[in-house]
């Protein structure tokens, strides 16, 4: 438990047997549960998991879905298991890129009503400008902006990874539509924004070490239509007075 509510942290997981092991053996003792799921890994991702045994839960998906369908997958494991309605269901990288650290700030909003979802935002860290790649930094501000403007909302980091989200808010989701691959982050806050869930943001640490980046220029178009389509699905929602 942190600050008064179950916490599952959820491990989207392709090829990651060099960092899985140090990744989750950072995992503070307050999260209660932790789901690995191995999206098809080539390499020892899952028997890397499976040395931890006790609050961890690996799920394998048999062929390559995609980091949002992973993500899918172990917040439909995360619902199965927990009941309280403010549970926070943390998702963290596999690739030992995020800070434990940064737990009890996201989950705060969840835990005291204030909010459905978290995003962290890196953007917000000090010293950004020198931990992030020029890449990363630049590109990851056009997103925001687009993501932004589609949703109707503004989130400045919209890439980031590093995110909380209630189980009540998750429970009224449509998991099964959420974009699987690149891109998701996108499709998710498009999914929050129609629903008027509260989405809040907190700074958490831009962590670059030896880890790669799987996200490629190719992905970019995919990013932008799905940044469309959210701004398309605000615009034909029903007014709520």
């Amino acid at each position: 438990m942190l600050l008064g509510v179950p916490v599952v942290v959820i491990v989207p997981a392709y090829d990651e047997e060099r960092l899985l092991r140090r990744m989750l053996a950072k995992v503070p003792p307050s999260v209660d549960r932790i789901v690995v799921v191995d999206d098809a890994s080539r390499d020892r991702t899952f028997e890397v998991a499976c040395e931890f045994g006790g609050r961890v839960e690996v799920v394998r998906h048999v062929d390559n879905r995609g980091v949002g369908a992973a993500i899918a997958t172990g917040y439909a494991r995360a619902l199965g298991a927990i009941t309280n309605p403010r549970a926070a269901f943390i998702v963290m990288a596999g690739d030992d890129q995020m800070s434990g650290d940064d737990l009890p700030a996201l989950v705060e909003p969840i835990a005291t009503g204030k909010a459905d979802y978290v995003k962290g935002n890196r953007f917000a860290w000090p010293g950004v400008r020198q931990a992030m790649p020029r890449s990363r930094y630049a590109g990851g501000h056009v997103l925001s902006w687009l993501t932004s403007a589609a949703i109707g909302e503004r989130v400045h980091d919209t890439q980031c990874g590093f995110t909380a989200l209630s189980r009540e808010a998750c429970a009224a989701l449509d998991l099964g539509g959420l974009w699987p691959r690149y891109g998701y982050p996108n499709d998710l806050l498009g999914q929050l924004a129609a629903r008027r869930m509260r989405i809040a943001e907190r700074p958490v640490r831009p962590i670059y070490r030896d880890e790669s980046s799987g996200l490629r220029t190719r992905h970019v178009p995919r990013i932008l239509w799905l940044i469309a389509r959210a701004g398309a699905r605000r615009l034909q929602r029903p007014f709520v007075a």
